[in-house]
This record gives C-alpha cells, structure tokens and sequence, in this order.
C-alpha cells in the first residue's frame, strides 16, 4: 500500500491506477456490492479524488499483506474521516482488495450524492 498511498497524497490519479491489481475488488462505503476490475474501479476513484477537499492520511496500520490507511477529508463544509483497507497481493505487489470505510453518516451520504453527481448517475 505504500505505492498506493504516495500516488493518493501526490494527486497522482493515473499512478494511483497503476498500483492496481488487473482484478481489484473495491468495496465502497456507499454501496453494498463491489467495484470489480481496475478500469472501473480507476473511474470510481477519479470521481472520489474530484469530490474530496484537504484529504490528508493521519496514520497507518499493517498486518501481514493488509493495510488500513487512516484519513481525514472534507466533503462540501461537512468533515469526515475513515480507512483505506486493502491488501496487497505479495507476488505482484499490486492491490487486490480495497473496502473505504467513512464516518460519520451525513459526510458518507454527501460523499455518495457528489460521487454519484461526478458519474453521472444522478442529477
């Protein structure tokens, strides 16, 4: 995760993408079922990269190949906070699996509109 956190804190999105495994699952924390494939999930984090104001990571976990990335971030005038957790796959150095996970709830809905709003799925 360190390639995948340099990439985030240099604004770097098309690296950020490349730190990606081919067959990423990401799980959102506004969704229940995953973003599958870097493709698709590079569009779902260019939209997220766009919406988030002073993101800034404020600390870092680890355990065997995962890694929880802890974060801070502003959404519109509301503050939230949450994790990056993902996991790396050891043979490829490339992360695999990815779940955001955000508090509080009306930061994690704003988050969802505004993404939603940057993927044109919603007016």
């Amino acid at each position: 995760m360190k390639r995948f956190r340099e990439a985030v804190e240099a604004s770097d999105i098309e690296a950020l993408v490349q730190t990606l495994s081919p067959d990423i699952v990401f799980h959102s924390p506004v969704r229940f079922h995953g973003f599958e494939g870097r493709e698709t999930v590079g569009t779902v984090l260019r939209a997220v990269m766009r919406v988030f104001e002073d993101f800034h990571y404020t600390g870092e976990l680890h355990d065997g190949n995962d890694t929880a990335l802890v974060f801070r971030a502003r959404v519109g005038k509301l503050e939230l906070e949450g994790i990056d957790l993902g996991t790396v796959d050891p043979s490829t150095g490339l992360v695999k699996h990815l779940t955001v996970f955000v508090r509080p709830l009306s930061a994690a809905q704003a988050l969802a509109a505004a993404v939603g709003k940057e993927l044109g799925l919603t007016s």
